[in-house]
C-alpha cells in the first residue's frame, strides 16, 4: 500500500524524492492521475512548486517515479514455485495493485521501464522464464503477451466502469429488460446468466490468464522436444 505522505508544514527540510513521489501517488489515488500537477503537489506538501524540481526533473520524471512505485507493489516471481505458478501469482498481484491504484496500469503501460525497481522487476520476470527453458526472445514475447493481457483486462474493466460499487446483477437485469423480445439472443443469454449471479471479475481474469499460460507451456514443451 502506498503510504500517506506527511504534511509538509514545518517539514520542508525533510523533503526528498521518495516523499514527493509518494505524495503524488496519494493524490492520484484520491483524485485521479489528471489531478497530479506540480502546483497541486506543492500545495499538498506545503512548499512552492518550484522547490519540487530539486527532487524530480519535471512532470515526466515524477510520473516515471510513480510508475516505479506502483511496480514495487507487484509480487516478484518466486524461485520456490515453477514458472507457470510464478507468472500466475505475478499477474494476480498486478491486478490487485491496479485495483488499489486505478491510475497505475495506464501509467505503467505508457512509459518506458526506466526506474530502478521497474528494471529489476523486468529482469526477474525474464530470468524466471529463461531459467524455465524459454529462449531469451520467446521469454520477451511471453512477458509482453502476459502483460498485454493484464493491462488490456484492466483497461476494459475501467471502460466498463466495473468497480466494487457497481451491482453487476442490476446492470444485467437492466440490459435484459432493454433487449426486445426475441432479439439479440446471444446477448440476452449472457445477460440472463449475470442477472441471476454476480460477475466474477477474478474468475474472468484467471480464465484468460490460464489460456495464455497453458499455451506458453505447450510452446515450451514443443521447443524442448525439438532441441532433444
Amino acid at each position: 500500500m502506498i503510504a500517506r505522505a506527511t504534511d509538509g508544514s514545518g517539514n520542508r527540510d525533510t523533503l526528498n524524492r521518495e516523499r514527493v513521489v509518494r505524495a503524488a501517488a496519494e493524490l492520484a489515488d484520491e483524485r485521479g492521475i489528471d489531478s497530479v500537477t506540480m502546483r497541486e503537489l506543492g500545495r499538498r506538501l506545503g512548499v512552492e512548486a518550484a522547490s519540487l524540481y530539486n527532487h524530480v526533473t519535471g512532470k515526466d520524471d515524477l510520473l516515471s517515479g510513480m510508475a516505479d512505485l506502483a511496480a514495487a507493489e507487484i509480487d516478484l516471481p518466486s524461485i520456490d514455485v515453477d514458472w507457470k505458478e510464478a507468472m500466475r501469482r505475478r499477474a494476480v498481484s498486478a491486478r490487485e495493485a491496479f485495483g488499489r491504484h486505478r491510475w497505475a496500469s495506464g501509467l505503467m503501460d505508457s512509459r518506458k521501464w526506466s526506474g530502478p525497481y521497474s528494471l529489476y522487476y523486468a529482469d526477474r520476470v525474464l530470468g524466471t522464464l529463461i531459467n524455465a527453458g524459454f529462449s531469451p526472445v520467446i521469454a520477451s514475447w511471453a512477458f509482453i503477451g502476459i502483460d498485454s493481457y493484464i493491462y488490456g483486462f484492466e483497461r476494459q474493466r475501467s471502460n466498463l466502469s466495473m468497480s466494487e460499487d457497481v451491482d453487476t446483477v442490476e446492470v444485467a437485469q437492466e440490459t435484459l429488460a432493454a433487449i426486445p423480445q426475441g432479439a439479440l439472443p446471444s446477448l440476452a443469454a449472457v445477460a440472463m446468466e449475470y442477472a441471476e449471479k454476480p460477475y466474477d471479475e477474478a474468475a474472468a481474469f484467471e480464465f484468460g490468464l490460464d489460456l495464455i499460460l497453458d499455451s506458453l507451456e505447450r510452446q515450451l514443451e514443443a521447443d524442448s522436444a525439438t532441441r532433444r
